[in-house]
């Protein structure tokens, strides 16, 4: 592979250590894209299997079912399900149990939980351009410091050349990992509060069915 007149291997060695820090940042937030595209998919989410049986189960009240087919199938859904089924045996005889502070109180958590899982591409995509920076600075630092501290004139146009090599490739690495990481996070983040809002409207019909 060749980057702007050298070879990656090259690009590499002249960007210093730095470089191994991009490219964990880099493995770090493929693994968060492929985690989220799986864990973000409707089926993951709400299973819409699920959802018929819990709904025709609690339709005749078959609370034990509900909850057996939520625990044989743990995802969101399955929360909120199990979070108003122990609403309903926790409340005292004769009472109306707390169906829909309990249900909200697990969207909430849950909501959190999927959205920050997202985040973390931001986070990475925020600290990769800093990384490229440090790069950056310590590029220009050698290339100058080089430059005061080499007596031998005829070398001070190598020393300038291999610090401004560091300074321009791990700034270039940096925005490489950055762009990406904000791309799929704008995608995933919608994605996202897609998923959210269906457990909004799912969490609706749950406190309806145990009016």
């Amino acid at each position: 592979m060749n980057i702007t007149g050298i070879t990656l291997a090259e690009a590499w060695r002249n960007g210093g250590p730095l470089m191994w820090v991009l490219a964990g940042l880099s493995v770090i937030a493929l693994a968060i894209v492929l985690y989220l595209l799986l864990a973000q998919r409707r089926a993951a989410i709400t299973p819409r299997t699920l959802v018929s049986d819990v709904f025709s189960r609690l339709q005749t009240s078959d609370y034990g079912e509900a909850r057996r087919l939520c625990q044989r199938r743990p995802c969101p859904f399955g929360v909120l399900v199990l979070a108003a089924l122990d609403a309903v045996r926790g409340a005292p005889q004769g009472t109306k149990p707390p169906v829909s502070a309990a249900v909200e109180t697990a969207g909430a958590h849950l909501a959190e939980r999927i959205q920050a899982a997202v985040d973390w591409l931001a986070d990475i995509a925020a600290i990769a351009p800093l990384v490229g920076l440090l790069g950056t600075v310590l590029g220009m630092y050698q290339a100058f410091g080089g430059i005061a501290n080499d007596l031998a004139a005829n070398a001070r146009p190598v020393v300038l050349a291999q610090g401004v090599s560091q300074a321009i490739i791990t700034t270039m690495f940096g925005l490489v990992v950055s762009i990406p990481c904000l791309v799929f996070h704008a995608m995933l983040r919608r994605r996202a509060s897609k998923r959210i809002s269906g457990l909004e409207t799912l969490a609706v019909a749950l406190e309806k069915a145990f009016a």
